[in-house]
């Protein structure tokens, strides 16, 4: 039995040997099972969930509310994990919606802490220890006055100190993948957007961009950071819409470096609701897209994407034209727990792969408040499996994909 972890308003954390721990697994509260837990690894932060009432079982094996007064207690994960269950929790008092985190549930064994999480990739480029150094500061310092006219460096040195931004402070550091802002719009509405919220609702942990830089901005930073072949530059960061709103600048840049650097991977990390832009790229010479995905179903997307001025068959349009022009794709999965494991969800996936011809899939956990996925889950069919069984499925199904976790810096074939 994994034992009840909670948090009192000071933020210390408790184990209650009275009570077992449960979890949350789309809209069923649900005992957490031993294939789904891991010990609580190196880099994740641990959390306590505000104003929010634990659910529990108690002794006699029945589901209550926690009796004593204190809060649920979650995890944030470090990249390289994919979440298995949510922490088991209700809103009584319709409290306000939860920061934009990827909540994990947290229990106890043996006075040891453990987390509803599998290790699904392995990239030590992202252990949280090569971050956040005591030269940062001074490093964003040394590049403002390398780059003094670069609008971009002012930017990213704020997200890099900050938001603590992984990708910002690569560009810093000079080293693997570094992300260039480029669009403060987007052409869709995400319910989970992580830099523009309405203000009714959750804080956004970003701020968008709010320029858009010029094509010799980008150029000098792509060609100081790509400077060998481990190196990767995306467009489309937390902070910023989508980049492909600005798919003629991208393409200028691109080609323009290209004529003096052939150093390296540029990437665009993007929805690719817009084909039109994303053959412009295609013909300019990008090396690779991540395309953002909650769901390969069109009612589930387009509840969570609510896009603009296009739908999925228009993505899927997007990552077939990548293909033929060899460019290497990856689908960044938004994944939920109990949402992307049931068996219609599971079965759209794969065929959207096959059709599309996808080389990998990012399995990225979903950074939501439960409340706001509620309609998204209830809309997705068939029974939830589990996310054991579901990378179980895809590995099955699809041994040609790549599943993991990271970006690699991939040359166009």
């Amino acid at each position: 039995m994994y034992k009840f972890v909670w948090a009192d308003n000071d933020g210390n954390g408790y184990i209650d040997e009275d009570y077992q721990a449960l979890a949350r697994l789309g809209e069923s509260f649900v005992e957490i099972t031993e294939e789904e837990i891991i010990p609580l690894p190196e880099g994740a932060t641990l959390t306590m969930i505000p104003q929010r009432a634990a659910v529990v079982m108690d002794k006699k094996g029945n589901f209550v509310k926690y009796p004593k007064e204190g809060w649920t207690m979650g995890a944030l994960l470090p990249q390289g994990y994919t979440r298995t269950l949510l922490p088991a929790f209700i809103n009584e008092e319709k409290a306000p919606l939860l920061p934009l985190f990827g909540y994990a549930a947290v229990c106890a064994k043996n006075g040891e802490l453990y987390v509803a999480a599998l290790a699904t990739d392995e990239d030590d480029h992202w252990n949280p220890k090569h971050f956040n150094t005591v030269d940062l500061a001074h490093r964003v310092a040394e590049l403002k006055k390398k780059m003094p006219q670069n609008r971009l460096i002012e930017h990213l040195g704020n997200c890099a100190l900050e938001y603590g931004c992984f990708t910002a402070q690569n560009i810093f550091y000079h080293r693997w993948e570094g992300g260039i802002p480029i669009s403060p719009s987007c052409n869709a509405n995400c319910v989970g957007c992580i830099s523009l919220q309405p203000s009714e609702c959750c804080p956004s942990p970003q701020e968008r961009i709010t320029f858009v830089p010029t094509a010799e901005e980008v150029v000098e930073l792509m060609n100081y950071h790509l400077h060998n072949d481990e190196a990767i530059i995306s467009f489309g960061q937390g902070c910023e819409g989508d980049p492909s709103m600005q798919a003629d600048l991208a393409a200028e840049a691109i080609r323009r470096l290209r004529a003096q650097n052939k150093k390296g991977c540029v990437n665009m990390n993007t929805n690719a609701g817009n084909t039109k832009g994303i053959e412009t790229l295609c013909q300019a010479g990008i090396d690779s897209f991540r395309v953002s995905l909650n769901s390969a179903s069109e009612e589930v997307y387009q509840a969570y994407y609510r896009p603009k001025n296009y739908a999925l068959k228009d993505v899927k349009n997007s990552l077939k034209i990548a293909a033929k022009h060899g460019v290497y794709t990856y689908l960044n999965l938004l994944f939920y727990p109990g949402l992307n494991d049931k068996e219609g969800e599971i079965e759209s996936l794969i065929d959207l792969v096959n059709e599309c011809e996808v080389k990998a899939i990012q399995v990225r956990n979903l950074n939501i408040d439960p409340e706001m996925m509620s309609e998204l889950v209830n809309l997705a069919q068939g029974e939830s499996l589990g996310v054991p069984a579901f990378l179980k499925i895809l590995a099955e199904e699809l041994p040609e994909v790549a599943i993991g976790n990271y970006t690699k810096a991939y040359k166009r074939g």
